[in-house]
């Protein structure tokens, strides 16, 4: 073992202590039944471990380091650096309720739902956080008051959160269900049903507690709206992307030159479909109407509500018998679950995909949808399922599962080094999922339908105003003034062709998850980046250096043809290889594995 292995170990050691729920999502189970520390004396000795670990990793010579040590290396320093920020300069536990929301039910929910150790043994854990809930919610009560530097508690958040907070107490209901469903058949179960039954009364009456708390105490006195302002947005998304390069300005001016050229593309597509999707119409002279009628015309055809999941299921398995016919990818045996999303994570609406730690080999990953809302009138619903219709369930299939999430998640497992698995990157993982919808629709994936192509260039324009939007709204005073809410759905409406039920969630999104929304879009660039440049180098090897002057970008992603020793597959799956890195460090990564093949 080296040095800087050891280092690791030692680390990790404190790191999930200090951060259970961490070692949790890693699939390190030693504090399964433990909380963080989320008073003022835990997020001081939180911040105390950053700054003497940075100064630890700083001083190891470089020369002690082999090529993926540096690597992990500067990744742990950008993991320090940012647990600084956020408990130093974001301070979000003080101004955003929803942020104890996802905390409360990231403690519960994967006890619950991944089978990695007997039922007995995940109830008590689940036993031992439900007994340690109260104190938690008493911590949020210190806690949310605004931060010392005059940032007020966030309404939105707050209102969010108590709508969100029920979620909680289904998930206490689920283990208590559990156990008892269990007890009889199980005498381990049976033994410890009692202390469930205890701690799911008392965590009951602490949520209970915190739903008062939000509407009597903290809303009334709420005035935030949640967006950070331009420095603070810049700080963080710095780190968000650990990539120093990337600011504000560069990413809303790439953006907006995408979202143009990708809409000129949807203006041809369009052009070409009308006489199939609208044959008793006349042409309309308005591009966007043009488009907007088409897209309308496809938006009719879409499962029913209660049809989705089968929906998603059937077409991952023409997608995987597509990859294999093309032998575009490898694919994963690792089990994949499509589910309704946890009531405590529907905020964001939409779908997600929850992959299993790197140490919970053999564990299911979850591609959760959204349902709709059981208040949400017929014509909400209906704008919804419009929105998410059969094409564009396609494309989210591909983009959640395979070869989006679900695969890349199947990969980055593999990796050894439990650094860049417990440290993931959100901009590659987002990324990849955008990146790797592109490669197919240019493999031939639906080919005989190009509704689904014009639907994955609506779906690719939403990732590029979801960068332009996340910009505007958190670091608008830098670019003419914040947008409103009537300005950002216009912009996804009229600009985007979104249903204004999507657009308005969207909305409330962004002001959610400041600097999330860029992510998609910045890794999608920076994989097509890659691309390009992997494919310049094996054109130049194969066939000299002038068949790499042909490997030439388009003003829309993709689309670059064949190119001399260049493999599909071989890329993508080089790229999976290295963990959810960052671009900005896996860049280097691959290109010296192609120089040194």
């Amino acid at each position: 073992m080296s040095s800087f292995s050891g280092q690791t170990d030692t680390f990790f050691a404190e790191f999930f202590g200090l951060n259970p729920l961490a070692a949790t999502t890693a699939g390190m189970h030693d504090h399964d039944h433990e909380w963080p520390d989320l008073s003022e004396a835990g997020r001081v000795a939180r911040l105390a471990f950053a700054e003497r670990w940075a100064r630890t990793l700083a001083l190891i010579p470089a020369g002690q380091l082999d090529r993926d040590e540096a690597v992990d290396r500067t990744l742990l320093l950008q993991v320090l650096d940012e647990m600084r920020f956020e408990d130093a300069e974001l301070r979000q536990l003080a101004w955003d309720p929803l942020e104890w929301v996802y905390l409360l039910g990231g403690g519960i929910f994967p006890l619950l739902a991944r089978e990695f150790a007997p039922l007995a043994e995940r109830l008590s854990s689940i036993a031992g956080r439900l007994e340690g809930l109260p104190a938690v919610v008493e911590a949020a009560r210190a806690s949310l008051v605004g931060t010392p530097d005059g940032r007020p508690v966030s309404r939105l958040h707050g209102e969010t959160a108590l709508s969100q907070l029920p979620g909680i107490s289904e998930l206490i209901r689920d283990a208590l269900a559990e156990a008892e469903t269990a007890a009889p058949d199980d005498p381990a179960v049976a033994t410890i049903l009692g202390r469930v039954r205890s701690a799911a009364r008392a965590a009951s009456q602490a949520v209970a507690a915190a739903e008062a708390f939000l509407r009597d105490e903290v809303l009334p006195r709420s005035s935030g709206e949640g967006r950070l302002g331009p420095e603070l947005f810049a700080a963080k998304l710095r780190r968000t992307l650990r990539d120093d390069e990337l600011t504000p300005a560069r990413i809303l001016a790439r953006a907006t030159r995408e979202a143009a050229a990708v809409r000129a593309e949807m203006v041809r597509l369009a052009r070409d479909m009308w006489p199939v999707w609208c044959p008793d119409q006349a042409l309309p002279a308005a591009q966007g109407e043009l488009v907007r009628t088409v897209l309308d015309a496809i938006a009719g055809e879409h499962p029913a509500p209660i049809d989705l999941l089968d929906f998603c299921r059937e077409e991952l398995l023409r997608i995987e018998q597509f990859c294999r016919a093309q032998d575009l990818v490898g694919l994963s045996q690792e089990p994949l679950e499509i589910r309704w999303t946890p009531v405590f994570l529907r905020a964001f609406g939409g779908a997600m995909l929850a992959s299993p730690g790197p140490l919970d080999r053999g564990q299911k990953s979850f591609f959760a949808i959204t349902p709709i809302p059981d208040d949400w009138t017929p014509q909400q619903a209906e704008s919804y399922l419009r929105e998410d219709n059969n094409r564009m369930l396609r494309v989210l299939t591909i983009h959640e599962a395979v070869p989006g999430h679900y695969l890349q998640g199947a990969y980055a497992n593999r990796c050894p080094s439990l650094v860049r698995a417990v440290f993931s990157s959100g901009v590659y993982a987002e990324g990849w999922a955008v990146y790797v919808t592109q490669v197919m629709m240019d493999a031939g994936y639906g080919a005989d339908d190009p509704a689904l192509l014009l639907t994955h260039w609506k779906f690719y324009l939403r990732a590029a105003l979801n960068a332009i939007i996340d910009v505007r709204i958190h670091a608008g005073e830098s670019f003419g003034g914040p947008l409103t809410e009537d300005e950002a759905v216009r912009l996804m409406v009229d600009g985007g062709f979104q249903e204004e039920a999507e657009a308005r969630n969207k909305y409330s999104r962004a002001r959610l998850s400041s600097t999330q929304l860029s992510t998609y879009f910045v890794g999608s660039m920076a994989l097509w980046e890659l691309e390009r440049d992997v494919r310049r180098r094996a054109a130049a090897a194969s066939s000299g250096p002038a068949a790499a002057a042909d490997v030439v970008e388009r003003a829309i992603p993709g689309g670059f043809g064949a190119t001399p020793g260049f493999n599909q597959r071989r890329h993508l799956e080089a790229t999976m290889a290295h963990g959810t890195l960052a671009p900005a460090l896996l860049r280097g990564l691959v290109l010296d594995d192609l120089a040194g093949a």
